[in-house]
């Protein structure tokens, strides 16, 4: 019998230890979206550190938690996944997050910190003598996408210069959705004869297109850092630490420009899986305000504007979108 239970607890051992190291090895998963763009530096940063086994949040959550990293092109995107349940949190745009809360009633998404203002403006081609925007009435203005942050601000702008928008039934300015990527070919070719659009795709449009910056805009907001409610109900603590992490980079990148900077090119060429020019990053990088403060000023402002082109139909109170927020100026 002494033999039987000598050799049960042989058998038990093993299976408690690799439950118990399991365990530990894996912790918990948090599932952390961003942009591969130097706008989300924070989000890239950490992801580039989490690669290297210098992971940031993961050092400062303890208890074995890891970041389960999912890269986004477009916010929509990455609010669906969170309403889906596929992601906790996400370095996104204000434009898709405030959409998503407004969709949900303003019972989902919270804004848990700042991350980059500024950065965004109006470039025009070189043709163009530019000096009020009464000289673009009759062309054409490249956004990022339909409804997007830049979208939203460039017809704004055409609607507070005394213009219409030329949605195909006549109109001042046409302002035509056009991927990022694809702008500086059109710029070339005179198919659109300006932009409005963020960095670093400013710069490209200037360095590679010849274009001139019309309209910079300093203050508006950029990125932030948002959560699914369901993801803060049932880890209040956890989001806490997430926040804090990130408060705590944004300091650093403030503080380590120039190694911010190696950083962001690093985890952008691994993703891309091509190199990122120093003299794009050494142009853009100045013009990007890297801030954990929430612009509560600029984001409902944006509301306005998105109210007052069209894209929001029935505005609800905002103030539960700040609601998890612990900073805001």
């Amino acid at each position: 019998m002494k033999g039987f239970f000598r050799a049960l607890i042989f058998l038990i051992l093993p299976v408690l230890f690799c439950g118990c190291f399991g365990s530990a090895k894996k912790g918990k998963a948090v599932r952390l979206g961003f942009f591969p763009n130097i706008t989300h530096a924070q989000g890239v940063i950490a992801y580039e550190l989490s690669m290297q086994g210098k992971g940031w949040f993961e050092s400062r959550l303890g208890d074995g938690t890891r970041i389960e990293w999912q890269i986004f092109n477009a916010g929509p995107s990455a609010m669906t996944s969170i309403f889906a349940g596929a992601l906790d949190l996400t370095y996104v745009g204000p434009n898709p997050a405030i959409n998503s809360y407004i969709k949900s009633g303003g019972s989902d998404i919270r804004v848990l910190a700042g991350a980059a203002d500024g950065g965004s403006g109006l470039v025009v081609a070189p043709s163009i003598k530019y000096s009020s925007p009464k000289d673009l009435k009759g062309k054409v203005i490249a956004s990022p996408q339909y409804a997007n942050t830049q979208d939203v601000a460039c017809r704004t702008w055409v609607l507070d210069s005394g213009m219409t928008v030329n949605n195909g039934a006549g109109g001042d300015i046409k302002v035509l959705p056009v991927p990022n990527a694809d702008q500086l070919s059109l710029f070339k070719k005179g198919e659109i004869d300006a932009a409005w659009t963020v960095e670093p795709w400013l710069s490209i449009l200037e360095t590679r297109g010849g274009g001139n910056l019309a309209i910079f805009e300093p203050d508006a907001v950029t990125t932030i850092l948002v959560s699914g409610n369901k993801f803060l109900r049932g880890n209040p603590e956890l989001a806490e630490k997430i926040r804090a992490a990130h408060v705590e980079l944004t300091e650093w990148i403030n503080k380590n420009p120039e190694q911010a900077k190696a950083l962001v090119l690093k985890g952008l060429a691994r993703i891309r899986k091509s190199e990122f020019s120093g003299e794009l990053a050494n142009k853009a990088f100045p013009r990007i305000k890297f801030t954990s403060q929430i612009n509560r000023e600029g984001i409902l402002k944006f509301v306005d504007n998105a109210e007052k082109c069209g894209f929001i139909k029935n505005k609800v109170d905002m103030e539960g979108f700040f609601s998890a927020a612990k900073e805001s100026k």
